[in-house]
């Protein structure tokens, strides 16, 4: 059976009750999801946090959290919050999945107690859908970081090919709303190949834990080797540079001070709150905006997004000569940098068109 293996340096965490969180196209663990039995009270959420933090588990953390502790408000939350605090959590580093019935009379309830913490600074997601009393609207309103389908649908898939229709449907739902979408639960190669055909990426269970050398190995799909397959050259991420961010809000003025500070910056990428890009200032283009007629009064107090790019964005496992016809898409735009983004779509930095022909030239001779 062919694998890719990641090392995982907190195996001994699985001692106090969490699994892997696992990037199904590079193998990486990418956070530990807390295995809290008594999902039931946020007391047993808040123990859990605890538990982890004494096994000093360092990757971020997926928590269940209970629906009507949401709706009770902050009140509700404080046990949550000073677990999180005592531990040395940051609010970015944990994402909470909330799961529990609620009425409609609780819903603007709800969603009031999910726009608080996600101002806190919290990653939320919804949990149980596809199986769970979660109306699919909800989704669009609560606008979540990730989306966890139900492990009770993925128990089914796929031996009943009904539940299978309603579990790509599912994942097709959350990634339409820009949800990143997890498949908890999966316990075999059939339910892997299931889920990786629906387009989900993040997957959790007992097929993906830690074995006895804290290794996770994560089944391939069986692809046939072709010749083309064999000229893309390395991935992008070999050729990665550091990108210089800025919040989405964030002025003109402060672009042209991004700039001013280091010559060799040839674009400022905008992001969002959770570092997902959401615009490119390449600076040839953003400083013959600002210095034309008028343009530092017209712009340099107002947003720079009027004023960018959509993100040219790439995986990070990208080969070198797919990432040139992105790249070549728009002529305009051939030469902008890339960002290239990690498993949940982060900017993690910048490539150079220029690196990459350099290399593919050298491929040539």
């Amino acid at each position: 059976m062919t694998t890719r293996a990641h090392t995982v340096s907190q195996v001994s965490a699985a001692g106090v009750g969490v699994t892997p969180v696992v990037d199904l196209d590079t193998g990486g663990v990418i956070a530990f999801q807390a295995n809290d039995e008594g999902r039931g009270n946020i007391s047993s959420t808040a123990q859990t946090v605890r538990d982890v933090a004494a096994s000093e588990v360092l990757l971020p953390l997926v928590l269940t959290l209970p629906t009507a502790a949401v709706i009770g408000g902050s009140a509700a939350l404080a046990p949550l919050h000073e677990a999180l605090r005592a531990s040395g959590r940051r609010p970015g580093e944990v994402i909470l999945t909330v799961r529990g019935d609620f009425g409609q009379f609780e819903r603007r309830s709800l969603l009031t107690g999910l726009e608080g913490l996600r101002a806190i600074g919290y990653l939320v997601a919804v949990g149980d859908l596809g199986t769970g009393h979660v109306p699919l609207d909800l989704i669009a309103d609560a606008a979540p970081y990730l989306v966890v389908i139900s492990p009770d649908l993925i128990a089914q898939v796929p031996r009943d090919p009904r539940r299978a229709a309603i579990g790509e449907g599912v994942a097709r739902l959350a990634r339409g709303t820009g949800a990143h979408v997890l498949a908890p639960g999966v316990r075999d190669e059939a339910q892997l190949a299931a889920i990786r055909g629906w387009g989900v990426r993040l997957a959790q269970g007992p097929l993906l834990v830690p074995g006895p050398s804290g290794r996770v190995h994560v089944p391939l799909p069986v692809v046939e080797q072709e010749p083309s397959r064999l000229l893309l050259g390395p991935r992008v991420h070999e050729f990665l540079l550091p990108a210089v961010t800025l919040p989405y809000e964030a002025t003109a003025e402060a672009v042209i001070d991004a700039f001013g500070s280091e010559p060799s910056i040839t674009s400022v990428i905008l992001v969002d709150e959770y570092q997902r890009p959401r615009g490119s200032l390449d600076r040839s283009r953003f400083l013959l905006s600002i210095a034309g007629r008028f343009g530092h009064a017209l712009h340099g107090k107002k947003a720079a997004g009027r004023l960018a790019d959509p993100a040219r964005t790439v995986p990070k496992t990208t080969p070198a000569i797919a990432a040139m016809q992105v790249a070549g898409r728009d002529a305009e735009r051939v030469y902008d940098d890339l960002v290239v983004t990690d498993e949940v779509g982060r900017c993690m930095g910048v490539v150079r068109v220029a690196d990459l022909i350099r290399q593919v030239a050298a491929m040539q001779r």
